[in-house]
């Protein structure tokens, strides 16, 4: 578990548990015009082998706030999924999300990091390009509602 500070409160990153789907379904919702189901986030939770949904939650109260859904198999990392709650952007929670994402693969010997990004979330690009990421190449029509294609963006970690 890692601890984070900010604004009076203490925000900590643990593994995701199947009592935090309700709170993490909300921010889906909230974040997304095509979210992920229940069944999704439990399956991620349940793939200990590969799959590392993480979340970030508030003390005192445990509540949930943001997560990160990445997928680590050998030396290649996929970022499946990551938010934060809107009353909670701009704190670096998102940051601090990928960055401890970033650590931990790194530690256990991954080379690559990937995901896919909306040309048009001009937030998440500024991030991932702060974090190092470049674009790769493009997925046409990867989303719907409305229909955009996607960046793929990647990271050398080794």
């Amino acid at each position: 578990m890692s601890n984070l500070t900010g604004e009076g409160d203490r925000f900590f990153i643990r593994r995701m548990k199947e009592s935090d789907l309700a709170a993490v379904r909300g921010i889906e919702t909230l974040s997304f015009s095509n979210p992920w189901s229940d069944n999704t986030f439990r399956g991620e939770i349940q793939n200990t082998s590969v799959s590392f949904p993480l979340v970030v939650v508030r003390r005192p109260g445990e509540t949930v706030v943001g997560y990160i859904i990445y997928w680590q198999i050998r030396d290649d990392v996929q970022v499946n999924n990551i938010a934060v709650h809107p009353d909670c952007r701009g704190l670096g929670l998102g940051e601090a999300l990928l960055r401890h994402a970033i650590a931990r693969t790194r530690e256990a010997g991954a080379a690559f990091m990937t995901l896919e990004v909306r040309p048009s979330n001009t937030p998440a690009l500024t991030l991932y390009k702060k974090l190092g990421f470049e674009v790769m190449g493009v997925r046409k029509n990867y989303y719907t509602k409305p229909d955009e294609d996607a960046y793929v963006m990647a990271l050398v970690l080794a």
